[in-house]
């Protein structure tokens, strides 16, 4: 006799359900016993973190990124969450599970042999920082005035204050410098190698300064000043990369002073190149306001560069209304953009 063939209900169907309508069998901890702290130093997967408010001569606490942060970076600068062991004892890990919300992010295109084939890399070099202090010597090297106004653009573009520093002005004075940038009312800073530093310490006070340079023009010598403690904070910092010549590493160190009014400044030793490739052409316009005013009446679509008939930058600048050096700088970086080489010239 053949079987009968089975009928089926509704009852009888079973269906699984989908993979995003499971209940999450694990939730991420909210790490609220975690200790915040700033980021001093980076090298190879390890970060060097302080508390703010700790005494200077604290000890640096060793972290590590969680795995939860995924792909977010971590750089000099930023204010993050640490748990595990903080103790910076010997040997202590700690890790990094939370990067609070950068103020601003101080970036330059890398280097040429940082290249993918989508193009050049965009590196970030510190976070929350508030200023930028371009140090020039005014003499032995002689200034570069291509170096500040890619440095200019680069600390417009974050948002950040710029502060030129003039070293060397024992051996030449600053007028010439100080006339190149006479419509920008741009702040500065002489120093000698024998003057106060009480002017240059009120404006790093309670604030987290970057220093960048060229070899040669005394940055260091000045950062050793202000920081007499410098040397040994940088062999701490450098116990973290295992032995690492931290010379060509971003460091913070904590000025001297009174509690909540020492500030902080960023020496970028390893920054020989500061490509302008990411900055777009109106954001470029904002390093050079004395020209800004110039492009208003300019016919649409004008780039503002050489082969540009008519633009009105030329009136502008015939007219005795910005400097022809400046104009000339602007439509360097403009055409350097492409394939932009950093040069600091």
């Amino acid at each position: 006799m053949p079987a009968r063939k089975r009928e089926y209900d509704e009852d009888d169907v079973r269906i699984r359900p989908g993979r995003s309508s499971r209940p999450r069998t694990r939730t991420r901890p909210k790490h609220s016993d975690a200790v915040d702290a700033l980021v001093i130093t980076v090298d190879r997967g390890r970060y060097g973190c302080v508390r703010e408010d700790a005494p200077a001569e604290d000890d640096i606490i060793t972290a590590m990124r969680a795995r939860e942060l995924g792909r977010k970076s971590v750089v000099v600068g930023d204010r993050v969450a640490l748990v595990g062991d903080t103790s910076a004892a010997p040997g202590a890990l700690a890790r990094i599970v939370r990067i609070a919300e950068r103020t601003s992010v101080l970036r330059r295109t890398a280097d040429d042999d940082d290249t993918t084939p989508e193009g050049r890399l965009e590196r970030v070099v510190v976070a929350n920082a508030d200023q930028l202090v371009i140090v020039s010597a005014l003499a032995d090297p002689p200034p570069r005035t291509g170096f500040i106004d890619r440095c200019l653009v680069a600390a417009y573009d974050a948002g950040i204050e710029p502060l030129l520093c003039l070293t060397k002005a024992d051996l030449a004075g600053p007028e010439q410098v100080l006339d190149y940038y006479a419509e920008l009312d741009l702040p500065h800073v002489l120093v000698k190698p024998d003057s106060d530093l009480t002017d240059v310490r009120r404006r790093l006070a309670g604030r987290i300064s970057v220093m960048v340079g060229h070899s040669g023009v005394g940055k260091s010598t000045l950062v050793n000043r202000l920081v007499p403690d410098a040397l040994r904070a940088v062999g701490r910092v450098s116990a973290i990369g295992k032995g690492r010549h931290t010379s060509t590493s971003a460091v913070a160190l904590r000025l001297p002073g009174r509690k909540g009014k020492q500030g902080w400044i960023i020496d970028t030793p390893g920054i020989r190149s500061f490509g302008l490739a990411h900055v777009s052409a109106e954001s470029l316009l904002h390093g050079f306001p004395d020209l800004v005013e110039g492009t208003l009446e300019d016919q649409p679509n004008c780039e503002h560069t050489t082969n540009d008939t008519g633009c009105t930058l030329d009136a502008w600048v015939a007219a005795g209304k910005a400097d022809p050096r400046r104009l000339e700088s602007y439509r360097r970086l403009l055409t350097s953009r492409a394939g932009d080489d950093g040069s600091m010239a």
